[in-house]
């Protein structure tokens, strides 16, 4: 059974989304304080969702800065009544995987989960990949250097994974969004600038070409 925990000062929308997690077959640890999410840091959680505004001073994005110095791995997915891509960019920077607008379904969050939980460790295809000095196993989902392990977020992970299954094909940011993010994403294309900016920034020997105006090239 997967572990999520779910921090959210809506009380009547932590329990709805708690009911709804449960009946898919999740464990779920909730709370609705930053401070208290922030000390359950380092206990088994396997997805975090983070409401960026709380009820103390603490916020979703001090929280997930705690979790990355842990943990650079666990996915983690905002949630926030804000929609603004500044909101989405800083969420990324911060090393999210999911941004979710509030108002938003019970079902489309439980969606979300799944999938993410499919992509982070159900796995089923075993394949090395080799890109210069980089080894790419997609079933342990890292990427290793000279015996160094990279870390990688879920979504700097499956843009890579897009650019190596499709070497030398130029993807637009819209294509980029589809695959990485999902045809429910509709956030600014900026994230798909921000994102090839920090997978360069890790792996500064890909060869990613930027194609003017329109997206991305891995040579």
């Amino acid at each position: 059974m997967y572990t999520v925990c779910f921090v959210e000062d809506e009380k009547d929308l932590a329990n709805l989304i708690r009911t709804y997690l449960e009946k898919a077959g999740y464990e779920v640890i909730s709370f609705s304080k930053g401070i208290d999410a922030i000390h359950y840091i380092g206990k088994k959680v396997d997805l975090w969702i983070l409401d960026i505004m709380l009820e103390d001073d603490i916020s979703g994005y001090d929280i997930i800065k705690e979790i990355r110095k842990k943990d650079e791995l666990v996915p983690v997915i905002f949630t926030s009544a804000r929609d603004q891509d500044l909101d989405k960019i800083i969420g990324l920077e911060l090393g999210s995987d999911d941004y979710i607008t509030k108002p938003y379904s019970s079902k489309e969050l439980v969606l979300r989960v799944d999938r993410m939980i499919k992509r982070v460790y159900q796995a089923t295809k075993s394949e090395v990949l080799l890109y210069d000095r980089y080894l790419v196993d997609e079933t342990k989902r890292c990427v290793m250097i000279k015996e160094k392990e990279l870390k990688l977020t879920t979504l700097e992970f499956d843009l890579l994974l897009l650019f190596l299954h499709n070497l030398n094909k130029t993807f637009s940011r819209e294509e980029i969004l589809n695959h990485v993010w999902g045809d429910d994403y509709f956030g600014s294309d900026r994230a798909v600038d921000d994102l090839v900016r920090r997978l360069r920034k890790k792996m500064p020997k890909l060869n990613i070409t930027t194609i003017y105006r329109y997206g991305y090239r891995l040579s």
